[in-house]
């Protein structure tokens, strides 16, 4: 296997389509991904957000399940302390039939805390919950009853009329903690940048001490996927995928921003404490040029591109490559020609060149 490619998705609101529209649109530009041979697809999920028009990833994946025929699909993430274990391990159970096989389970227990507030989670607790819920649903997937005895759930041999297709269980995928995803035996997508080779890095050795835990997940995956997402910009000329970012990036930072209506807030951490928001935070902006030189945001012709990723591909250890397509203002054209043009005149250059080969 060289260096697959996959598509993270928030599905932000766009204001110049129907929603109706917008979702036909998307559900076409998956579909053309799965022709074109991308590994995964990967919808992330906010609520009360102009970021995410699929606060229920479950409903979305459902119907890209059936536009599709090879590409994998899964939610990065599933916000773990939103869902009851038992719906979310029946759910999975459904999806990952209806898509033959196909569903990644990214598991998280979703940063923004004004998230939680909403939702009468408090945010202290997201942490615990997440680990607990994943707990549950790993042990409902592989079994036909659930008992369990916890600080926010407790089942008494409770019937699980549904299995998953995959067995034991679709695999489970973790974003931005390397150290967690490790541990636990997820695969893994972090950030691009230059902290990225040093999360690279540490996924890789925490694997590898970590990798004969008792209890551990995914224990049907030999190789872990190692990649990071970037948001990708390609037209037929550098001056033009600039263009079109530029353009795009202020929506997308308005849009990310009001994850929680008046900004994210802060956020929660995995121990539990809460993090203030930054400098620069809600309401401030973040400059394009940032943005792109710290690697959030890649544009460029084919040409700009191919040697990028090319570069990429040549960090030890990883082997996945995850970029959105469609962002901020960026039309479906736009994103359309994009795809095409990476699938085309990048892929391929790649695969003759540096793609590194997972054992």
């Amino acid at each position: 296997m060289g260096l697959q490619f996959g598509i993270f998705d928030h599905l932000e609101r766009r204001q110049d389509v129907s929603l109706d529209q917008q979702y036909d649109e998307r559900l076409e530009l998956v579909a053309r991904a799965d022709a074109l041979e991308f590994y995964g697809y990967h919808l992330a999920e906010h609520h009360q957000s102009r970021l995410c028009m699929a606060p229920s990833p479950n409903v979305f994946l459902t119907a890209v399940a059936r536009h599709t025929r090879r590409l994998r699909l899964g939610a990065l993430v599933y916000c773990l302390p939103f869902y009851h274990p038992l719906r979310l391990i029946e759910e999975i159970c459904m999806l990952d039939h209806l898509s033959g096989g196909r569903l990644m389970l990214g598991v998280g227990r979703g940063i923004t805390a004004i998230e939680h507030t909403y939702w009468g989670i408090r945010p202290a607790e997201a942490q615990a919950r997440q680990d607990e819920v994943l707990a549950i649903v790993a042990q409902g997937l592989s079994g036909d009853t659930l008992t369990h005895a916890g600080r926010f759930y407790r089942f008494d041999d409770v019937p699980l009329e549904l299995a998953p297709k995959q067995r034991p269980y679709p695999p489970f995928w973790y974003a931005g903690n390397a150290a967690y995803a490790a541990r636990h035996g997820m695969h893994f997508i972090g950030f691009g940048g230059a902290r990225f080779p040093g999360a690279v890095a540490e996924f890789r050795e925490l694997w590898e001490a970590h990798r004969d835990d008792p209890g551990r997940l995914n224990p049907h995956v030999r190789e872990p996927f190692v990649g990071s997402s970037r948001h990708l910009v390609v037209a037929d000329s550098d001056a033009e995928a600039e263009a079109i970012a530029r353009a795009a990036w202020p929506v997308f930072d308005r849009n990310f921003d009001k994850r929680g209506m008046q900004g994210p807030g802060p956020e929660t951490q995995a121990d539990g404490s809460i993090r203030p928001v930054p400098p620069g935070g809600p309401g401030q902006g973040r400059p394009f040029e940032d943005a792109r030189r710290g690697e959030r945001v890649v544009v460029g012709s084919p040409d700009t591109i191919a040697a990028y990723v090319a570069q990429y591909a040549t960090q030890p250890g990883a082997n996945y490559f995850v970029a959105a397509f469609q962002w901020g203002n960026i039309t479906h054209a736009q994103a359309l020609r994009s795809l095409e043009l990476f699938s085309s005149e990048v892929m391929p250059r790649v695969a003759r060149g540096a793609a590194p080969t997972p054992a």
